[in-house]
């Protein structure tokens, strides 16, 4: 109902929204943290942040985290109050630590840590992270990830792998992938999988057809739906994103894949020309007005729009629907994240000039 009101109010869009796809896994889902850390009381503090403020809430539990996930939290903690590096704090923007990043394979079983600091001039991190690693079996690699900016950017650009490797290993979709410490992935594997189905579903990708996968990250989305005979273009601005999106091509033997980098609002006319299906999946702010317009003048037979923030799904099916240039003939929502407000929802479009 959220969904559809927001279409109806900020969009003026009157397609029937279809129920909700829920799912059974409302606990334990999440296979990915960041942890914010803290000095309070000369003692370390992680949890997350209180609502509107930049006040860690300590804990030592998450029910909506992978359990595997879960039970790293506290031992984490107790060894890094005990190696004694000084906490980040925001206001002098002095001290080391400020987060520990936590990945989970659903599948694989697989774990990655990361830790985030403001330097890496300091002792003692490799020797921790090596004894994490023979404590818990299943960690493949420990990573130095150094932000040293102010503000509320969480990763920064430079790591350094402490122990084992960079990434771990995962299989979504009936794909195989590299998933690093900063590697966007749907945090619910479950659903994740159920927006694929979806997409194949209602696509139907033909041989010789072209798919262009804009924001493509990885290629999470883009590689489980190609099949014999169809060409995948993608498009990311993360340069490190398009080398692992390669990667993954060639680990699932790939081969007529196309990964670009650069941003979005300047490649993808580069394509339109030949694209028969296009999958947009942007950030929370939607798509830029250019990259509408682009698509209205050149539009593709098909196209599928995954979002995570309806007010601006509904301001962009608005622009692209206008004057009748495309057809909305579906919009799904899904329970990505249980135990919130938060929805991803797919639509589906048509051109009007492909139906004549």
């Amino acid at each position: 109902q959220q969904l559809q009101n927001t279409l109806r109010r900020v969009g003026r869009l009157e397609c029937l929204v279809e129920p909700i796809r829920s799912t059974q896994a409302v606990l334990g889902y999440r296979n990915r943290a960041i942890i914010p850390v803290q000095e309070r009381d000369n003692a370390l503090k992680a949890g997350f942040f209180q609502r509107g403020s930049h006040q860690v809430v300590n804990m030592n539990h998450c029910p909506v985290l992978d359990p595997r996930l879960d039970a790293l939290i506290e031992p984490l903690k107790a060894d890094l109050q005990a190696a004694g590096w000084p906490i980040y704090n925001e206001d002098t923007q002095k001290g080391l630590l400020r987060q520990l990043v936590l990945r989970a394979g659903v599948s694989s079983g697989e774990l990655l840590l990361g830790v985030v600091v403001r330097d890496d001039q300091f002792q003692g991190a490799q020797e921790l992270a090596e004894q994490w690693m023979q404590r818990w079996p299943e960690l493949v690699g420990v990573v130095l990830n150094v932000q040293p900016k102010p503000g509320n950017t969480l990763l920064g650009p430079k790591e350094r792998l402490l122990a084992g490797r960079p990434w771990l290993m995962e299989s979504f979709a009936g794909r195989r992938f590299q998933i690093g410490l900063g590697t966007f992935f749907q945090v619910h594997h479950q659903q994740a999988e159920a927006l694929v189905d979806a997409l194949r579903s209602e696509l139907q990708l033909q041989s010789g057809e072209v798919l262009v996968d804009a924001y493509c990250g990885v290629g999470t989305l883009g590689l489980p739906l190609i099949q014999e005979g169809v060409r995948l273009i993608g498009i990311e601005q993360s340069r490190e994103s398009i080398e692992r999106a390669q990667c993954n091509a060639l680990l699932n033997g790939l081969e007529d894949t196309d990964f670009h980098a650069g941003s979005v609002e300047r490649r993808l006319q580069e394509f339109l020309p030949f694209t028969d299906v296009l999958l947009l999946d942007p950030p929370r702010k939607g798509l830029d007005a250019r990259v509408c317009e682009a698509i209205r003048e050149q539009p593709p037979a098909r196209m599928a729009y995954v979002s995570c923030n309806p007010a601006t799904l509904a301001r962009d099916l608005a622009l692209l629907c206008a004057d009748q240039r495309f057809e909305l003939t579906k919009v799904v929502p899904f329970d990505f994240f249980p135990q919130t407000t938060h929805i991803e929802a797919m639509a589906i479009l048509t051109s009007s000039a492909a139906q004549l």
